[in-house]
């Protein structure tokens, strides 16, 4: 039997497909792209936009369409937070929670015995615990995301995520030592911690994502690790003085911002403001040598004017971000800031997102520039016909040449150039 996955969304939906996909290798199914012919294909669907739904809807139906005979599952966030929506979907035979994703053998089996439309959607309870969940590999690379965090309790006014997640809810420890192990056992280099809320690991029990970065600064075989998205508010002075102690922790750190503006965080619900968000910023940049800072920012939001979208702009600006991924806001039913209405037309969000993508870009670009000429250490993690592919620390993309194979291994090179068409730098 093969199965194929179609993945949308974040680093934690990637995860949970190569735990499914482990699951189902495990059960002897042979995983193919899902451009081959295979019997399952599998979308992992992602709800953070309205956009994001629509790119589900457009899968499924076109492998549906492509592969008749075969069986099309739909799982992830989408038929979790959007149920109704996900069984009028008929072109999946089988519509699974992402809550349920650990069943998905059972499911299939289930569907085996007589071929009868199965839609299981569990809901999230308040009291759930964290699901078990592992891999030993990742798809044959060196760098490996682990999910150590599911949920979220903040409600963010425009967030779908805690219908789509449920609470918060973190892997023990135990469990985590024993997947980075034999993470690291299989060749893993890197590890990537990620979560819904990733800042929020521990909350309620005796442990911090402090000790879940311990683990892998302890265990041997393993060369670096780095956070996912994190929650400005979240990152205290201790932990980052804890943090600053882990010698293969990388300096890179995500801060989810969505807006520069105090009136449109407010309106959000984020739990800080932009005084607060730039201090920790300074913050990371003195205690963290040579420290990128990376974030998310919104244009559009319902109730944003010109003048806020501006103090955005110039917020974002001030930081000087080495990359921001920008996006425009998007209604999503059931959240508080859909009961507003959504009073920016889709132009004129898409006309501010154009403006902060070029402006940000240009602060990359210079920021790029001004790494060459430095000696950095890159993680080698993939080859083509002409160079290797890689990593430095603080997350600058290397291209590079070498006469051995050094996949899996840290090389020290200068960075002679940047090569701006393919955002990356090259020695």
């Amino acid at each position: 039997m093969k199965a194929a996955f179609y993945t949308l969304g974040c680093k934690v939906n990637q995860y949970e497909t190569e735990y499914m996909a482990e699951l189902l290798k495990k059960a002897g199914f042979e995983i193919v792209s899902p451009s081959e012919k295979a019997d399952y294909y599998i979308v992992n669907s992602c709800t953070v936009t309205a956009t994001a739904d629509q790119k589900t809807r457009q899968n499924v139906r076109k492998l549906k369409r492509k592969n008749p005979e075969a069986a099309v599952i739909l799982t992830g966030c989408m038929p979790q937070a959007f149920p109704e929506s996900a069984d009028e979907l008929s072109e999946a035979d089988i519509v699974l929670s992402n809550k349920s994703n650990g069943d998905i053998l059972s499911i299939i089996n289930e569907y085996n015995l007589n071929k009868t439309r199965i839609v299981r959607i569990e809901k999230h309870g308040n009291k759930d615990g964290f699901a078990p969940c592992s891999i030993s590999e990742f798809s044959e690379r060196v760098r490996a995301f682990v999910k150590i965090e599911d949920g979220c309790d903040r409600f963010c006014s425009y967030c779908i995520i805690p219908m789509a997640r449920g609470r918060v809810r973190s892997k023990p420890l135990g469990d985590l030592k024993e997947e980075i192990i034999a993470l690291a056992e299989s060749g893993i280099k890197e590890i990537v911690l990620v979560g819904i809320n990733l800042s929020s690991y521990g909350k309620g029990e005796d442990f911090s994502l402090v000790d879940a970065v311990r683990i892998c600064e302890e265990t041997s075989g393993i060369l670096r690790v780095r956070l996912g998205s994190l929650e400005p508010d979240h990152i205290t002075d201790d932990i980052i003085e804890s943090l600053s102690k882990f010698k293969k922790l990388c300096p890179q750190f995500h801060i989810s911002l969505q807006s520069g503006c105090d009136k449109t965080l407010k309106s959000m619900n984020r739990h800080y403001d932009s005084s607060e968000f730039k201090a920790l910023c300074d913050k990371l940049r003195s205690v963290f040598p040579d420290a990128t800072l990376t974030t998310d920012i919104m244009t559009g939001f319902n109730g944003e004017s010109e003048e806020d979208f501006k103090a955005s702009l110039e917020f974002v600006k001030n930081i000087g971000f080495e990359k921001v991924h920008v996006f425009p806001y998007s209604r999503r039913e059931g959240t508080a800031a859909s009961k507003r209405g959504d009073d920016i037309p889709k132009a004129e969000k898409e006309r501010r997102a154009a403006i902060m993508i070029d402006e940000t870009e240009k602060i990359r670009r210079d920021y790029m520039k001004s790494q060459i000429g430095k000696k950095v250490s890159v993680l080698a993690e993939s080859k083509d016909e002409s160079s290797y592919k890689g990593y430095t620390k603080n997350y600058i993309p290397v291209s590079f040449e070498s006469d051995e194979n050094v996949v899996g291994k840290e090389i020290e090179v200068i960075l002679k150039g940047h090569d701006e068409a393919n955002d990356c730098c090259y020695s």
